[in-house]
C-alpha cells in the first residue's frame, strides 16, 4: 500500500488503509504499507497489527503537495505482486506510479478525492486530472469509494466505467459501554473532521446563535485538529460563543473516546464543500447518531439512500439553524441503516488483486 500519510497522522485515507491493511494480514496475505513522514520524528520502520510500516522522509513538512524521493528506491527494490497506490492528490502518487510502471509491477488506484480550502487549488483539479490521465490509465485497475467518485473519474480521467469498482469506506467503531440514552440533558451537536476551510466548521459555528434561539441550551463540539483551528477559535470568541463551542481532536489511538462523544451526540454534522465518501459520517451513522451534511458531491448518494439529512450548499446561518433544530426535534424512530464493513472492503479488495494477477 503507497499512500501519503498513514498513522499517527489521522484522516479517511489513513483510516481506510490501517483498517484494510491489518485485515489483509490477518487473513494471511504478507502487507505493507510504504508512506512519508514530514515530521522526521516518527519510526522509519515498524510492523503494526502484522502490517509492515516503512516511512521515508518528505518536504516541505507544512504543504500538501510534498515531494518523497526516496520512494523510488523503496518501489525499485520491493518483493512484491501488486502495489495499491491510495490517493491521487500528492506527488507520492505519481512517483509511485511512474516507480511501478518502470520497475514492471501491477498497480491498483484508489482515488481518495477530496475536496481543499484554496481557491486556486480547485482551479487546478482540472488541470491536474489532465497531467495524470496517462499515469492513471496505466493501472491494471481503477477504484473508487462511492459511485460519484467512480462517475467523476470516468468522466475526468477518460476510464471506461465498467472497469471502475466501487469498493466503499467501511462503518466500524469500536463502542464499550454505550449509553442508554444519547445526548443527556443538553443536546449535543458534533462537527467531525479536519480542520479546514472546506469542511464548514465555521457555518455550524456561525448558526450557533440562531440556533440558541431555538434550542437555548445546545452545545456544539468540533471534533478535529488542522490548520484551521485558529481562525475558528477566533470566530467563537467573536461571536461570544465560549461557554456553549468547543474546538479540539481525539488522539488517534483514544478511538474508545471518539466513539463515546460521537454516541453521546444529538447530532452530528459534517457541511463540507466536498466529500466522496466520508469515514466520519459512516461511523456517526454506525453508532446510530442522526446526521446532517451538504447536499453536495457524495453526500447527494447518501442522501439517496436514506441515511443522512441535508442542507443546500448554499444554506446560510439561519436555514443551516433551522435544519439542526428540526433534525434535534424529529423523535421518530430511525429504520435500520444497513452499511458497509472494513470485512466486506477488504474481501472486494483481496478479489481485485486476485482478478489483476491471474490476468
Amino acid at each position: 500500500m503507497l499512500t501519503p500519510r498513514f498513522l499517527p497522522d489521522m484522516g479517511g485515507i489513513e483510516t481506510h488503509v490501517q483498517e484494510v491493511t491489518k485485515r489483509l494480514a490477518a487473513d494471511g496475505h504478507s502487507v505493507a504499507v510504504l508512506t512519508t513522514d514530514r515530521s522526521g520524528t516518527l519510526l522509519s520502520n515498524e510492523v503494526v497489527a502484522g502490517v509492515r510500516i516503512r516511512r521515508v522522509k518528505a518536504w516541505p513538512r507544512r504543504r500538501d503537495y510534498y515531494f518523497a524521493p526516496e520512494i523510488w528506491g523503496a518501489i525499485k527494490n520491493a518483493e512484491c505482486d501488486i502495489i495499491h497506490v491510495q490517493g491521487y492528490h500528492t506527488f507520492v502518487a505519481p512517483l509511485g506510479m511512474l516507480a511501478a510502471v518502470r520497475n514492471g509491477i501491477p498497480f491498483v488506484i484508489t482515488f481518495h478525492s477530496g475536496g481543499h480550502s484554496s481557491p486556486l487549488r480547485n482551479l487546478l483539479r482540472g488541470a491536474q486530472w489532465a497531467a495524470l490521465r496517462g499515469l492513471v490509465r496505466r493501472a491494471a485497475h481503477w477504484i473508487a469509494v462511492s459511485r460519484f467518485e467512480a462517475e467523476l473519474f470516468s468522466e475526468k480521467m477518460r476510464l471506461p466505467r465498467d472497469r471502475v469498482s466501487v469498493v466503499p469506506n467501511g462503518a466500524q467503531l469500536a463502542w464499550p459501554n454505550r449509553p442508554a440514552a444519547a445526548g443527556g440533558e443538553r443536546p449535543l451537536i458534533v462537527s467531525i473532521g479536519r480542520l479546514e476551510h472546506y469542511k464548514g466548521h465555521h457555518r455550524a459555528i456561525e448558526a450557533m446563535p440562531e440556533l440558541l434561539r431555538r434550542v437555548p441550551d445546545a452545545k456544539l463540539r468540533i471534533l478535529g485538529e488542522g490548520p484551521y483551528k485558529p481562525e475558528l477559535l477566533a470566530l467563537v470568541e467573536r461571536l461570544q460563543l465560549a461557554g456553549c463551542v468547543e474546538v479540539g481532536g481525539i488522539p488517534p489511538s483514544e478511538r474508545d473516546r471518539l466513539a463515546a462523544i460521537l454516541g453521546s451526540a444529538s447530532l452530528v454534522v459534517l457541511l463540507s464543500a466536498y466529500e466522496a465518501h466520508p469515514v466520519a459520517v459512516l461511523e456517526a451513522l454506525a453508532l446510530g447518531r442522526r446526521v446532517l451534511v451538504t447536499n453536495c458531491s457524495g453526500f447527494i448518494e447518501m442522501a439517496k439512500d436514506g441515511v443522512v439529512e441535508t442542507v443546500a450548499p448554499d444554506a446560510n446561518s439561519a436555514q443551516i439553524a433551522d435544519a439542526m433544530a428540526a433534525t434535534l426535534a424529529d423523535d421518530r424512530a430511525r429504520p435500520p441503516v444497513v452499511l458497509p464493513n472494513w470485512e466486506d472492503c477488504a474481501g472486494q479488495l483481496e478479489r481485485i488483486y486476485r482478478r489483476v494477477l491471474s490476468s
